[in-house]
């Protein structure tokens, strides 16, 4: 693929942010939902890709060259692969610029996210399972490794579907990987449409502590544009741009964290192919994803900038420019590159699996969150809600709609909460073994085993953080 075709690919996705900001500033429906302008170009990028046009000019037309719609097959490769890079930009990002706090305030930040989001993870195992033995096995004959669906397409996205794809075809379930893939889809979907809907709520039960009701805005601000007279500087100069571009500067700090964390990951790799992975037959550490090691990278880092830089020339307002323009390109490419096609033979099995993940999530979030969690339970739930739908994009943008300017700290506690989520669920070491632990012992011994780890987590959340006093929760 050549460099132009990338940067061309770039090109677009900028113009149809763009369109996709007129088109909001337009549609007064849009501003009044909290709709990101990224979202509306991403949708209007999928309905003009190959899934919408292309198959409707495909189905009825004999026109060449339409397959993927105006665009191309190396853009829409473009467009797949972004997110999956622009998410190790984000996590590696968040704590660069800022000091990184001790053991103790990480937990009380985080914990009770942390409690909530492991909650909702392995809870995904345990209606994913029960729905599999009581309904998908006896009424539609499914393979009983579809337990596990739900956590590997809702938590795990599409990037661990696709990953564990030959681990399906090795224990005979090759249509897995399919209904992983289509799940992930649905989840992505649902949880833009949910999670919107369920901030609309929020706001207007009063739930949101930042995000005001639209009426409480004016025509500028529901349209997003900050008043001239209260516009301020997004960043500041830490070095002379005779020496250095300090927004160059600040993009290859990211790229160092970035670089830490692949080394910390291929180190992992190669831990497991000299010890429990010699044989080939135990890999996990294959299946866990970049993002969370780059932001260890990006704690490493910081710790020694705060050490040995007496300049102080990491400017963190710069640092969050590039984390929000990373995140809005994330969102288009994602949308537009998603895969309405999947969903097979297998549509019962699909859709039941598919409305239990929803359902689950919904649920948690509107019965759990605010008991588990003290303080500014909105803002920092939902986050977690969006994660657990099948991207963390999802509810990092979730955050944003909620807590623009980061008052409540949940960007950092969702950030935080990485460290003891992603190596276990989410595309972790559970979410790599799940399929083979089913395969191995059956479907109720491992159902136990996650009602009894879900059980835990929810007593933590609600009898030890759930009764915590808000000032206790930084």
């Amino acid at each position: 693929m050549s460099a132009n075709v990338i940067g061309f690919s770039i090109v677009i996705i900028g113009v149809f942010l763009v369109i996709g900001k007129i088109i909001r500033l337009k549609v007064n429906l849009l501003s009044k939902y909290f709709l990101p302008s990224s979202i509306i170009a991403g949708f209007v990028m999928l309905l003009l890709g190959p899934e919408v046009l292309g198959a409707i000019v495909r189905r009825f037309t004999a026109v060449e060259n339409w397959e993927y719609g105006i665009f191309t097959e190396p853009i829409m490769t473009v467009f797949s692969s972004i997110p999956g890079l622009l998410i190790s930009v984000i996590f590696a990002a968040l704590f660069l610029g800022k000091k990184i706090p001790n053991i103790k305030d990480i937990w009380m930040t985080a914990g009770p996210q942390v409690a909530f989001g492991q909650t909702v993870a392995w809870g995904q195992y345990v209606f994913g399972i029960l729905v599999t033995l009581l309904v998908l096995v006896p009424l539609f004959d499914a393979n009983p490794l579809s337990g596990a669906l739900i956590e590997i397409a809702f938590e795990g996205g599409h990037g661990t579907s696709a990953g564990l794809a030959g681990t399906f075809a090795e224990l005979g379930f090759e249509e897995g990987a399919d209904l992983a893939m289509g799940l992930a889809t649905v989840g992505v979907v649902s949880g833009v449409i949910f999670g919107v809907a369920l901030i609309n709520w929020g706001v207007r039960k009063n739930h949101t502590n930042y995000l005001k009701r639209p009426e409480d805005f004016d025509e500028t601000q529901l349209r997003g544009v900050v008043e001239i007279e209260q516009r301020k500087s997004s960043g500041f100069l830490t070095t002379s741009p005779q020496s250095i571009e300090p927004l160059a500067l600040h993009v290859g700090l990211i790229g160092v964290a970035i670089l830490i964390g692949y080394g910390l990951l291929e180190l992992l790799i190669f831990i497991e192919s000299i010890t429990w992975g010699r044989s080939g037959n135990m890999l996990i550490m294959v299946y866990i994803p970049l993002f969370p090691l780059a932001m260890i990278g990006g704690v490493l880092l910081q710790m020694l900038i705060d050490r040995f830089d007496r300049f102080k020339i990491l400017d963190r307002e710069t640092v969050l420019r590039i984390q929000g323009l990373s995140l809005d390109f994330l969102i288009v490419s994602a949308i537009a590159s998603l895969s309405l096609a999947v969903i097979g033979e297998n549509i019962g099995v699909f859709m039941i699996l598919a409305l239990t993940g929803i359902f689950w999530n919904v649920s948690a979030f509107i019965v759990l969150a605010r008991r588990m969690i003290p303080k500014n339970w909105f803002e920092r739930g939902i986050g977690d809600f969006g994660q657990s739908m099948g991207m963390t994009a999802a509810g990092l943008m979730l955050i944003r709609i909620v807590d623009s300017k980061s008052d409540t700290k949940a960007l950092e506690a969702f950030g935080y909460k990485q460290l003891l989520f992603e190596p276990f669920v989410g595309g972790g070491l559970m979410t790599a073994l799940s399929v083979p632990l089913i395969f191995q012992f059956g479907l109720i011994p491992i159902l136990i085993f996650t009602a009894i780890v879900m059980l835990g987590w929810l007593i933590l959340g609600l009898f030890y953080f759930g009764r915590k006093d808000a000032s206790d929760i930084t």
